[in-house]
């Protein structure tokens, strides 16, 4: 039973999965989109999620700070939806409200990691932290 965490944007897509047990996140890449052009990279999730044998989706929902869905969390469910709809596998939401701010300290702060780096990991470590939360309140 495999996971997969997903931290879905505007233009990219930070994909983690778990171990099989269930207890640890790893992050596996950053997939490219594009909303506008409505391309969402659910072909190249097929791929992972065959390859990992993946059984359920957690996807990261961006809610406002006073708890509200704004337009980016509509966007987060849409992608959801989407994922229901391609693999008929459940899809829960985990609230991701600063992870990506968390992810981007860790790198600077840890990792000493410059601005063009950062940017091209961000996404797939908030992918992990998304699931990892999710992994940690469900054990």
């Amino acid at each position: 039973m495999r996971l997969m965490g997903l931290d879905v944007g505007s233009r990219t897509v930070g994909i983690a999965v778990s171990d099989p047990l269930g207890w640890t996140a790893q992050g596996i890449e950053i997939i490219k989109i594009n909303e506008d052009e409505e391309e969402f990279g659910i072909d190249r999730v097929a791929e992972l999620v065959a390859e990992y044998q993946v059984t359920e989706f957690v996807v990261g929902l961006p809610k406002n700070m006073n708890n509200t869905i704004g337009p980016r969390a509509e966007a987060s469910m849409r992608y959801g939806d989407m994922l229901i709809e391609r693999f008929n596998l459940p899809v829960q939401y985990q609230d991701e409200r600063l992870t990506t701010v968390q992810a981007e300290r860790m790198l600077i702060d840890e990792a000493n990691t410059s601005r063009a780096k950062r940017k091209k990991v961000i996404d797939k470590l908030a992918a992990v932290m998304i699931l990892q939360n999710y992994l940690d309140k469900k054990n």
